[in-house]
């Protein structure tokens, strides 16, 4: 698959780009007005881009006839948004499954315009190394691919710095979404990163989003320094303004030698906080994808919380979490621009 450089370029450039959540009405059909709605308002928030079909959109959307919905709604609003704007929007579809699967949800997502398959590997928990680079490389034979390490606890399976290094091999890769929620696997990917001499080719994004800021100011060791250029969040798929301000301060401070690095630091630390109650870390994440439906509803973007899953739901306690961060750390969220745009968004 030839990668084009306007593709490399933008995520290189480093961009905000949020995990697109599922609009559901209360029978748990698509709520297809909701559903565009939420892609209207990452557009005019200033992101440089959507996932869709991945994680946060839920995995399940497959066994309920939902995947090629969602993305060609995705697409489509995303197209809109483009010609309005007059700037690019990168659209990366999310890809699971064996090889047969995830090759042909990656021919879906070119058909329906997509730039590139953000590749989860947790169906194949007990290949080996060279499988994994194989289902890797016949993916990438249908459009780029986005490396992505995705925290066991919510679907994912570990991945050593040999996987990393064998999949930075692959012509086809242009993003690497780091999201294991660990410090010592973050650096697996990064030194694999280094080591491959690619560091100027393929992008590095944070998927920590326990870490966000301090992973977008840090350069790691090597010949040539590696750092996170940009983030492909969970948590960026609320409060989307915000996260576009954070990312433009943090290029600021870098281009300006590391002026208010520390004040960058300390609103990392109040987003950790406030991540903590949206994903329910306390219960093993079980509660991260209502959590984000929540404060999405709460801004009028969704109508409600459900999720395909019909127990899957806020766990006890972390609504009263939310209401605390929400108090806590008011400059997080961005309820001003929604509550300006959402009529306008949902017409």
């Amino acid at each position: 698959m030839a990668v084009s450089e306007r593709l490399r370029s933008a995520l290189l450039e480093g961009l905000v780009i949020p995990a697109h959540p599922l609009a559901l009405a209360a029978d748990r059909h698509l709520d297809e007005r909701r559903q565009v709605a939420l892609t209207r308002y990452y557009a005019e928030a200033g992101a440089g881009g959507i996932a869709v079909g991945v994680h946060s959109t839920q995995f399940a959307i497959r066994a309920a006839g939902l995947f090629e919905p969602v993305l060609r709604l995705a697409a489509e609003t995303a197209g809109e948004a483009e010609r309005r704007s007059g700037r690019g929007f990168v659209k990366i579809a999310g890809a699971i499954g064996r090889t047969n699967q995830a090759v042909a949800e990656a021919e879906t997502a070119r058909r329906l315009g997509y730039d590139a398959v953000l590749l989860s590997l947790g169906a194949l928990g007990e290949e080996s190394v060279p499988e994994l680079v194989a289902h890797c490389r016949s993916v990438g034979e249908v459009l780029p691919l986005v490396g992505f390490y995705l925290q066991p606890a919510v679907g994912g399976r570990l991945l050593e710095e040999g996987f990393w290094r064998r999949f930075l091999e692959i012509e086809a890769v242009v993003a690497v979404k780091v999201a294991p929620f660990n410090r010592y696997q973050t650096l697996d990917v990064v030194r694999a990163l280094a080591a491959s001499g690619r560091a100027g080719e393929v992008a590095l994004y944070t998927g920590n989003d326990d870490t966000i800021v301090a992973d977008l100011l840090t350069d790691f060791p090597g010949e040539k320094p590696v750092r996170f250029v940009g983030g492909l969040l969970g948590q960026w798929a609320v409060w989307t303004r915000k996260a576009v301000d954070l990312l433009e301060a943090v290029k600021r401070c870098r281009r300006e030698g590391g002026a208010g690095a520390l004040p960058l630091l300390a609103l990392g630390q109040q987003l950790t906080d406030a991540n903590a109650s949206l994903f329910d870390a306390r219960n093993a994440f079980r509660g991260c994808i209502p959590g984000i439906h929540e404060v999405l509803r709460r801004q009028g973007l969704l109508a409600g919380r459900w999720c395909l899953d019909p127990h899957e739901d806020l766990s006890p306690g972390q609504a009263e979490e939310i209401d605390r961060v929400l108090a806590a750390y008011p400059h997080l969220a961005d309820d001003g621009f929604v509550r300006e745009n959402v009529d306008r968004w949902l017409s």
